[in-house]
């Protein structure tokens, strides 16, 4: 045991299972310090210390008794080792999270198997596209548990003086950025290949960098609304509507054109899904063209369709998507996580309890 929680266990009487004998153990504990030698020395050390200085003696230095708080720069460093030590331990932070997510990615890749670039699988394609994004933003909820424990600890810490929101919130995102990334290449690998898009190192990677960016604003979220309901159950409800009302409105239910006007401008384009969907797509479909198939029937008129072939652009724009725009789209989920996080941190400054 920490030898500072077994002395507070030896003299808090708050907590203790039967309170006369937690009494008679504190008194017996106070009486045996008093009555010792170390007691006594102490003491007389105390009264040498603080005795009035003689006015006809000599002059000596006061000694002032200055108090110090915990370093600003180094409180973020000790809960950034804290949390590393917790997140290794705490099966269900990441541990958990790791075995569904690849689970999941095996179920992704032997679902959508090796969909070949014919014109009926194009919609199979836009399928794994927004169950990849989605779902896996979808299941951020397992994180709730593990915030709620260290936002409670949090909470006796600030208590007590020794921890501020800011070097909570800056602990808690960069613990939460290996994982993440970790969790983004495991799911990856066998869902991105398995399900045969497209297969060039450039795609690979802006596939990772998107669904890492996904991965990040889906937990920036979970902390913004945990810290808003510390609740489980709410926590979970919030988060779990929240994420459905992402889905509705990210532009693959209902092109974002032919979305209500309502929903359109209030939520599409603060929805975080929508850009990952949308740089997805455009990573995918830009580069690549699809056979019609006998008869030459073109699902989507482009300007292969003589050749019997479907650009991949001519899906884009079905979706109204162009290219161009992957770096203005991670710029916007980039300010998205910072918007989230900034919001969770005025919540944890101004709530105290």
């Amino acid at each position: 045991m920490n030898p500072a929680e077994h002395v507070i266990q030896l003299i808090n009487t708050d907590f203790a299972r039967d309170n006369g004998e937690a009494e008679k153990r504190l008194s017996d504990l106070q009486t045996a310090w008093n009555d010792s030698e170390m007691a006594s020395t102490l003491a007389k050390q105390i009264q040498d210390c603080c005795a009035p200085l003689d006015s006809k003696g000599p002059k000596t230095e006061e000694h002032e008794i200055v108090t110090h708080g915990p370093n600003p720069f180094l409180v973020p460093i000790t809960l950034l080792h804290r949390s590393y030590i917790k997140s290794i331990r705490d099966i269900i932070a990441y541990g958990v999270r790791i075995a569904m997510y690849l689970g999941l990615a095996i179920l992704m890749g032997t679902t959508w198997l090796r969909l070949a670039t014919v014109q009926e699988n194009i919609q199979s394609e836009i399928n794994a596209i927004f169950f990849g994004g989605a779902f896996m933003s979808f299941m951020a909820v397992a994180y709730i548990p593990s915030f709620l424990e260290d936002r409670t600890v949090y909470v006796k810490e600030r208590a007590h003086g020794l921890v501020g929101p800011t070097a909570f919130m800056v602990a808690n995102f960069i613990t939460g950025l290996p994982f993440l990334f970790l969790i983004t290449v495991l799911f990856s690998l066998p869902a991105y290949f398995l399900s045969n898009f497209q297969p060039t190192a450039t795609a690979f990677m802006r596939w990772i960098l998107f669904l890492f960016l996904d991965l990040l604003a889906a937990e920036s979220l979970v902390v913004l609304i945990s810290a808003i309901c510390p609740i489980f159950v709410v926590a979970l409800a919030a988060t779990a509507f929240a994420n459905g009302l992402w889905m509705c409105t990210n532009g693959f239910m209902i092109p974002r054109q032919q979305l209500n006007v309502f929903w359109r401008y209030v939520f599409h384009y603060i929805d975080y899904q929508a850009y990952v969907f949308k740089g997805m797509m455009v990573n995918e479909f830009s580069g690549r063209n699809y056979e019609c198939g006998e008869g030459c029937h073109c699902m989507f008129p482009s300007a292969l369709e003589k050749e019997c072939k479907i650009e991949g652009k001519a899906v884009l724009k079905v979706y109204g998507l162009s290219e161009g725009k992957i770096g203005e789209w991670v710029g916007i989920l980039i300010a998205i996580v910072f918007v989230y996080r900034l919001l969770g941190w005025v919540v944890l400054y101004l709530k105290r309890t």
